[in-house]
Order: C-alpha cells, then structure tokens, then sequence
C-alpha cells in the first residue's frame, strides 16, 4: 500500500510535498507580486516561508529565470537541508548541490528517499541553449508513490525518453502554463495542455498535477485554461487541479 502524498500550492511551480516523513519544495518563489528581471509576477505566495515551515529537500530546476527561484526563494533552499539544482545553478548559488540528468542521491529519514535527476528541455531545441540548463527530479521511497516533477521541460519527446526510464511514476507535476517571451519566440517554453495530455499518455496510471500555471504574466495557458484543456484531451479524472495554500492529499493506493 502506497501511502498518499500531501501536496500544497504555494502558487507557480512552487509546491510543498510532504513525502516519505520529508517536507520538500519544487522551485522556491517567495517574492511578492512586481517586476522582477523583466517578468511580471501578478500574484503573490499563497503562504510565507514561515508558513511553509522547515524543508527538509528543495528541488530547483533552474536558478536563473525568478518564475522559478526569485530573491526570496534563494534564502529557502539556502535554509532547506539539502537544496539540489543543475551543475552550473550550483556554482551561481552557493550552498545548492549541483545534478546531471541521471545522477542520483539518497536522502535520509524516516524513509530513505533516492532522488534522481531527469532531462528537462526549456524550449524549442533552438532555444534551449539560451533557457537552460534545466531539470527535472523523480522521488522514490518504499511505500510511497514515485514523483515526477517535470521542471520546465517544453519537450514530449524528452518526456518519452524519462518515462522509459521511470515507468513506474504514479504523481506526475507538470510544469505546464505555455510560458512565452518576446525575445525567444512564440512557441511555448513549457508545456502547453496539448502537449501535456502527450506526456501524461507515457504514464496512463499517474495521476496529473498542473503547476507553473498561475502567478506570473507570461504564463499563456493560465489555470482556468490549462485544466480545461487536459479535460477536454479526456483527462479530466486523472487530474488533481491543486487549490492555493491547502493542503490535497494525493495517491495512495495498493
């Protein structure tokens, strides 16, 4: 029997998840709402750090865009226990342990916990050079479900590629929102709901969470939309569209 994860939105690709007796945090933002580096978050956090509490395991995908670590999200993963991001996020942010897509570590606890580190593409693969480096992680522990945390991975194809990996991911976080900029183009630099109904048909099983989808401006496919979408693909069941702030239990199952 796997055991359900408790999973809380803290808004944009920042969840907290209460997994294997650990409290770990997908892509710290803790910023208020404003400019910030030429992007414009529109909504603040749906709880402080202090809220939040102590974390145990931050997982950053990538340190140099603020939708995905800003100013105040730096000072938490400095203060997680372990705070895991790419090679070269490690060596702009001192104190976060740098990753290659394949590596792993195991953290201890109550449960061991083995994480590994999976490919993400952040756009077009024209684009990705000037996006990245960027990853994703998987989390593993007897008795809990395996979760996927996408990252901002852009590509179905590098998606197949993890999924031949991992088949047994039973929780997958998308980070989805279609997010688009001027200076890289129009086509999206996260998954949009088209291509994530691709992504979750590697995991028919898994149960989807769209996150990156709510707080931030260029986000094209906003909340509202982007679960609309994956229902309309015929997903409408496997999906847990997260409320902000409260807690959701999800999986759990024999």
């Amino acid at each position: 029997m796997n055991a359900p994860v408790k999973l809380t939105l803290i808004g944009g690709p920042t969840v907290a998840l209460h997994y294997a007796g650990l409290t770990v945090l997908t892509d710290p933002t803790f910023d208020p709402p404003g400019p910030h580096s030429g992007l414009s978050k529109t909504e603040g956090p749906a709880l402080t750090a202090e809220q939040v509490g102590p974390v145990d395991l931050a997982l950053v995908s990538h340190d140099h865009h603020p939708d995905n670590l800003d100013d105040a999200g730096k000072e938490v993963a400095r203060g997680a226990s372990l705070a895991l991001t790419t090679m070269r996020g490690s060596e702009r942010v001192p104190g976060l342990v740098g990753m290659r897509p394949g590596d792993t570590r195991v953290v201890t606890g109550r449960h061991d916990i083995t994480v590994t580190a999976a490919a993400a593409q952040h756009g077009p693969r024209h684009v990705a050079p000037h996006t990245g480096p960027v990853i994703g992680f998987v989390l593993r522990a007897q008795g809990w479900p395996t979760v996927y945390f996408s990252g901002d991975n852009s590509s179905v194809a590098v998606a197949g590629r993890i999924a031949a990996d991992h088949p047994d991911v039973t929780i997958a976080l998308l980070c989805m929102g279609s997010a688009k900029v001027a200076n890289r183009g129009t086509a999206p630099l996260t998954l949009d709901a088209s291509r994530a109904a691709r992504v979750a048909a590697f995991w028919p099983d898994a149960t989807i969470v769209p996150i990156h989808v709510d707080g931030w401006a260029h986000f094209t496919e906003q909340r509202v939309v982007a679960v609309a979408g994956l229902a309309r693909r015929g997903l409408g069941n496997r999906v847990v569209d997260l409320p902000r702030g409260i807690d959701t239990e999800v999986g759990g199952r024999a």
